[in-house]
């Protein structure tokens, strides 16, 4: 399904002074407003990290990722999708990431604040770009296991790979192969993703995937 456009009016204002990145380290708070909506940046070891603009390709995935996932969770009212500019707020890491697509169950929305999720994320996808891969299998991948997030997925576009992650009972992450190109999602009851649909160019249209999905 094909999200709406919205298109803002921006009133240039000749006055008003340029944002400057804060030197030295500053508190999550300080971070998060300082970071408004429309900037994308994390909170690294206490410091504010400006992320890379990201790719048509990149926009692309998570646009139509997001929406077969939102619609999908809001027909069987299943808790809440977000995507970035959006921060999760990493306790036992004591970072501040800013997921592409996160998903929080309905037991868990009490960790969602207005500006940030306090917590774990019972999912989170990351759409890799060449700039990103290593940190995203790096240090998030270790952050997200140390914090509990159920299920992380890794996606990358240009090597037309997906990852898979799921949560041991021993609190380690085991890597979930998808069965005959399909990946069941466990902490998204039901919801089942083709992996050879990510690379299809033009992507799937998200009426077709949903219908498969049961949900219209």
């Amino acid at each position: 399904m094909s999200q709406a456009r919205i298109i803002h009016k921006v009133e240039y204002d000749p006055e008003a002074e340029p944002k400057v990145l804060p030197e030295g380290e500053v508190t999550f708070e300080e971070y998060l407003a300082w970071a408004d909506e429309d900037i994308a940046a994390e909170w690294e070891n206490g410091r504010i990290v400006l992320m890379s603009p990201a790719a048509r390709v990149h926009q692309a995935l998570v646009r139509w990722l997001s929406t077969v996932l939102s619609l999908y969770v809001q027909h069987h009212d299943l808790g809440e999708v977000l995507i970035a500019p959006f921060a999760v707020r990493l306790r036992v890491s004591d970072q501040g990431r800013e997921p592409d697509i996160l998903f929080v169950r309905t037991e868990n929305l009490a960790r969602l604040k207005n500006t940030y999720l306090d917590g774990a994320a019972d999912l989170i996808i990351e759409i890799a770009s060449p700039e990103s891969m290593m940190r995203d299998r790096g240090q998030k991948y270790i952050e997200y296991e140390a914090e509990g997030v159920t299920e992380y997925w890794l996606i990358d576009p240009q090597r037309r790979s997906a990852e898979f992650h799921r949560l041991g009972d021993d609190g380690r992450y085991q890597p979930i192969l998808p069965q005959n190109h399909v990946y069941h999602s466990a902490v998204v009851p039901g919801f089942s993703l083709d992996v050879r649909r990510l690379w299809q160019d033009p992507l799937p249209s998200e009426l077709d995937v949903l219908r498969q999905l049961g949900v219209i």
